[in-house]
């Protein structure tokens, strides 16, 4: 039986464009060298707003507002089910690039022009329809 990790990530809006940020050399082919939302793995004892903001520190030492819960899809790679999480996020910091190789700040019409990781295709479609202006960003 497949193990479920259950992920966070940050839809980060900034001037009506979306934060992409792309892995570097990856075991699991399927997501090597392609982007992906900003975020990680849950740790025990941690809310899912907890993680994001911990993890954005980490991996980009970038500060982060969590505004909303977005979605949260399941997929099934190869060796793993991911859960994952996503929020709309407000940027407070800048960022360093520590885990990735690159980053694209992309318009809503612009998110299909790069390749993703598997499991955010679905979320890349609610994504292209989505009103920001609701929440401030």
């Amino acid at each position: 039986m497949k193990k479920t990790l259950e992920v966070v990530g940050a839809i980060i809006v900034k001037d009506g464009r979306i934060l992409a940020v792309k892995r570097g050399a990856s075991k699991n082919l399927q997501v090597a060298y392609k982007y992906e939302f900003a975020g990680g793995k849950i740790e025990e004892g941690e809310s899912k707003k907890e993680a994001l903001i911990r993890e954005l520190r980490e991996e980009m030492s970038m500060e982060i507002e969590p505004i909303k819960e977005f979605c949260d899809v399941v997929y099934e790679y190869e060796d793993v089910f991911v859960h994952l999480y996503v929020f709309l996020c407000r940027a407070l910091s800048d960022f360093v690039l520590k885990e990735h190789v690159d980053s694209k700040w992309l318009l809503q019409k612009e998110l299909f022009d790069v390749e993703w990781a598997p499991a955010d295709y679905d979320i890349l479609k609610k994504l292209q329809k989505a009103d920001f202006s609701q929440y401030g960003l």
